[in-house]
């Protein structure tokens, strides 16, 4: 006896990757996110590659997973991908406490986040006719 066959979410032109418990805070892991929602796969890299933030090189090492997972497990051709979501999500918050005056204590929140990226293969987009073609 085992379990049924868990049916598949994404459609057949998508692939996934997901990041659990990442250490910073939903907000500013957002803001990562927001910078490659719906852009190329190859240029999301490259916007990563070059951002200034930390938590890039964490965001840019799940989006390559969603790469390397549409290209081996699902057979999609790696340049038409595009980023169809980046999802940001809540995680655990730990909490330590901070020493104040007079005796008394402030707590401190320090805030994990996942990420989820869906990349999907966009279907190529037909050649535009050059205008020498139009005029004949």
């Amino acid at each position: 006896m085992s379990k049924p066959k868990h049916p598949r979410t994404l459609a057949e032109t998508e692939a996934q990757a997901i990041t659990r418990n990442i250490r910073v805070s939903p907000r500013k892991l957002n803001l990562v996110a927001g910078l490659i929602r719906n852009k190329p796969a190859s240029q999301a890299v490259a916007t990563l590659t070059f951002s200034k933030r930390r938590i890039a090189q964490e965001v840019k090492k799940t989006l390559e997973s969603a790469i390397a997972n549409a290209e081996n497990n699902h057979q999609l051709d790696v340049d038409q991908l595009v980023v169809k979501t980046a999802e940001v999500g809540k995680s655990i918050v730990m909490r330590r406490f901070h020493a104040r005056g007079r005796g008394r204590s402030a707590r401190v929140e320090k805030f994990f986040s996942h990420l989820k990226i869906v990349v999907a293969e966009r279907a190529p987009q037909p050649e535009a006719a050059s205008p020498e073609q139009k005029a004949a």
